[in-house]
């Protein structure tokens, strides 16, 4: 679909953004602003008890990051007049029914008036507790639908969930819905109201218990790894989400979706300017970690694809989308990614970080380069529980006798060493399947990018001090 023709069908046209202080929302919130100032309104959803608190978190959350600098330059004094005219706060949740707007007469104008509703709402902690993952990735898509259908104008509902509702699929992975109850191993009897009603079991007996903040926490996430594991999926995440694409499959009705599965979301490639991130993304721990020398080895099939895509590659993918598919009643689903025209793997990654960091190393606090080189890669988790048994389990285990010799004198040391190795485990078994991906996604939005010139653009922001 040509640009020209994609800013011919936002003209005009009011966008209600969900999850508007994400970092993919505020690209396409940027994008629009900066491309096509005659939309009507944008229309941006916030988690705020009221338009004040709300009216704030767009100020200092959206619109103050260097993110808008391009378009503030665009359309300089005249920006002011833009964000009052454009831009609209709505107080609301996408975890309550009618997303929480409160607000009799401005839940009145958006169903009148909204155009498009583009939900990107979510929480993608891979092991988030079970009950908040449900109340935003699953019902919450559901509240979006429920809501898009009140809408007399609407024209398409774009909901962005992820690729790797796949779970560990192989081989050439296609844009299947999934069904209710369609679980990835073939275990029967995956009921969504059923999951919620345990969830919320669940915490009612552990507030019997009085258990603590910290402790119903631990309990739900470990839940919700539980109950996704069950299924055939690998984290709360990707379970969660894949239940939301389930409940809109169910209940879209004649309703014109688009659902959008990115893969591995990294910084900008082009739009506003190359290189933008915010916070730590998935792979970036990786290059921040190799960057300062504090990652001693790989763990990863180097053969393996990681399948990464720039973010306004992502936004741009949405925007066609919801242009192509307006006013077509039915659901379509895309995968956008670069594993099929474009594949990267881990050992590609690697061969990057280090020439890339060799020419432009990260600057300490005091001043000084770090020196980086290549690291030893271990290509299984078998080869993973080996080094650590040698390296910390062992003398974990020589601790614990120790300490129980000399009158548990050593406990503290113990239990914090004890505590970081666990951490390292889990931590290492959430990104397990990802390090070994064996699935190479299909689209038919095909996004074909330079993936070497791609990567530097990602490294560039982590070579600032």
């Amino acid at each position: 679909m040509e640009l020209e023709s994609i800013l011919y069908f936002i003209e005009s046209k009011n966008i209600l953004v969900t999850g508007a202080t994400g970092f993919l929302a505020k690209i396409f919130v940027e994008k629009i602003l900066r491309v096509q100032p005659n939309v009507k309104k944008l229309y941006l959803l916030l988690r705020a008890p009221d338009t004040k608190s709300a009216t704030q978190r767009l100020n200092n959350e959206i619109i103050g990051k260097d993110l808008f600098r391009v378009v503030k330059e665009k359309w300089g004094a005249g920006m002011n007049s833009i964000i009052s005219e454009k831009l609209t706060v709505v107080p609301g949740d996408i975890s309550l029914e009618d997303l929480g707007l409160n607000d009799s007469n401005l839940r009145e104008e958006v169903l009148s008036q909204i155009d498009i509703i583009v939900n990107l709402a979510a929480t993608t902690n891979f092991d988030e507790r079970y009950d908040i993952a449900l109340a935003l990735n699953t019902l919450g898509a559901k509240h979006v639908l429920n809501f898009a259908k009140q809408c007399v104008k609407l024209k398409v509902l774009v909901h962005v969930s992820t690729a790797y509702v796949c779970g560990e699929k192989e081989g050439l992975l296609l844009e299947n819905p999934y069904h209710m109850g369609e679980t990835l191993n073939g275990t029967t009897g995956l009921d969504i109201e059923n999951e919620i009603r345990l969830v919320h079991e669940k915490l009612k007996e552990l507030q019997a218990e009085e258990a603590s903040e910290r402790a119903i926490t631990l309990a739900l996430k470990d839940f919700g790894l539980e109950r996704a594991i069950q299924y055939g999926w690998p984290n709360t995440y990707v379970f969660t989400k894949a239940m939301g694409e389930m409940l809109i499959g169910d209940l879209k009705e004649n309703l014109p979706v688009v659902i959008i599965r990115p893969t591995i979301i990294t910084s900008t490639y082009k739009e506003p300017f190359p290189g933008w991130v915010e916070g730590i993304r998935t792979i970036d721990s990786i290059a921040v970690g190799y960057a300062k020398g504090k990652l001693t080895f790989f763990l990863c099939d180097i053969n393996a694809i990681v399948d990464v895509i720039p973010a306004d590659m992502v936004v741009n993918a949405i925007l066609a989308a919801m242009a192509a598919h307006a006013n077509q009643p039915g659901e379509v689903i895309y995968q956008v990614g670069s594993s099929r025209r474009n594949p990267v793997r881990y050992g590609n990654l690697h061969d990057y970080g280090v020439h890339f960091f060799t020419k432009k190393p990260w600057i300490n606090k005091d001043g000084t380069p770090v020196k980086v080189s290549k690291v030893p890669i271990m290509g299984s988790m078998a080869s993973f529980h080996r080094y650590m048994t040698v390296r910390y389990l062992l003398f974990l285990k020589g601790l614990e006798v120790v300490n129980a010799a000399f009158c548990q004198y050593f406990k503290g040391t113990y239990v914090d060493l004890s505590r970081k190795i666990k951490f390292v485990m889990r931590l290492v078994e959430l990104y397990r399947p990802y390090l070994f991906f064996k699935g190479v996604y299909v689209y038919v939005i095909f996004l074909m990018f330079f993936m070497p010139m791609v990567l530097k653009d990602y490294f560039d922001p982590y070579c600032e001090t």
